[in-house]
């Protein structure tokens, strides 16, 4: 395996329209090429961004027909370089909910791996702000590991980041990097998006990219956070894309940092089985007779 490529993140700001947001990432995918990325990321909802839930169950499609599917591995044979599709919304028939999928696709086009988003974000926010997506969305059940050139890729999608012990898992069965594609709230990207995917990153000793969305969506009214990031595994932001502008940045990846920080602290090596906590009350002081 080759141990140092440059990784490049895409920041778009999709609408509901699909053909619309597949030139913009086949015209960026062809940028951040020419730039000398090996390794082209893209956001969670890289497809679409619904108006509503009817909207988005209405213009999902199958694996089979789907267009940014079949544009990204269309750019991933054009540039000749790997393509991390962040996620897109995949009906399978038979099913009443959708899938939230992200699939890594080789420079032949073809499909490594895909995964099937676990952690379902079902929030309300204390700005308002309301999510359901149980309600649209088919939770996957299963981690995912790939393999890809400069090492083993965990996926995973969004608000799957807040779940530490999945991560910690992917790491210990074999990921040296880690995939976060995201869309962002702003409030929760303001409080805690930096934090979390440093946290993610020093954990796992793992390399994190994180491609999101940015800005206000055309058709949804809906804001996202930006500030996509590429993480060392020692805790270093190497890039920031901001969360003003579409675009995309890249970063150098030197995949012998992993081994660096998991030697400078073997915290993985020291994970132990212990039983679950028991909750130890006061004792209650009897009444003076």
């Amino acid at each position: 395996m080759s141990t140092t490529f440059k990784a490049g993140l895409i920041q778009p700001s999709v609408s509901n329209e699909m053909a619309e947001n597949v030139a913009f990432i086949r015209e960026q995918a062809r940028l951040v090429r020419d730039a000398g990325a090996d390794f082209i990321m893209t956001p969670e909802n890289t497809g679409l961004t619904g108006a509503n839930r009817e909207d988005t169950l209405a213009k999902a499609q199958t694996e089979e027909t789907h267009g940014m599917l079949a544009a990204c591995r269309a750019s991933a044979r054009e540039t000749g370089a790997w393509f991390l599709l962040g996620s897109i919304h995949v009906r399978v028939p038979g099913e009443e909910q959708i899938r939230n999928r992200s699939y890594l696709i080789d420079p032949s086009g073809g499909i490594v791996a895909s995964y099937d988003k676990i952690h379902m974000f079902d929030v309300q926010l204390a700005g308002g702000e309301k999510y359901r997506e149980s309600s649209t969305f088919k939770p996957g059940d299963k981690a995912v590991l790939a393999e890809t050139p400069w090492g083993v890729l965990g996926m995973t999608i969004c608000y799957d980041l807040r779940f530490p012990y999945l991560y910690r898992e992917l790491a210990h069965a074999g990921a040296t990097m880690l995939s976060i594609p995201s869309s962002f709230t702003v409030p929760t990207g303001k409080a805690h998006w930096h934090t979390i995917m440093k946290a993610r990153a020093i954990e796992t000793g793992c390399y994190v990219f994180a491609p999101a969305q940015v800005g206000t969506h055309k058709g949804s009214n809906r804001k996202t956070y930006g500030h996509s990031l590429v993480v060392a595994p020692w805790g270093e932001v190497l890039a920031d894309a901001g969360g003003e502008n579409t675009g995309f940045i890249v970063a150098d990846i030197d995949m012998a940092k992993v081994a660096e920080a998991r030697q400078m602290v073997p915290s993985l090596q020291h994970d132990r089985k212990y039983e679950a906590p028991v909750l130890h009350k006061p004792a209650v002081a009897k009444a003076a007779e």
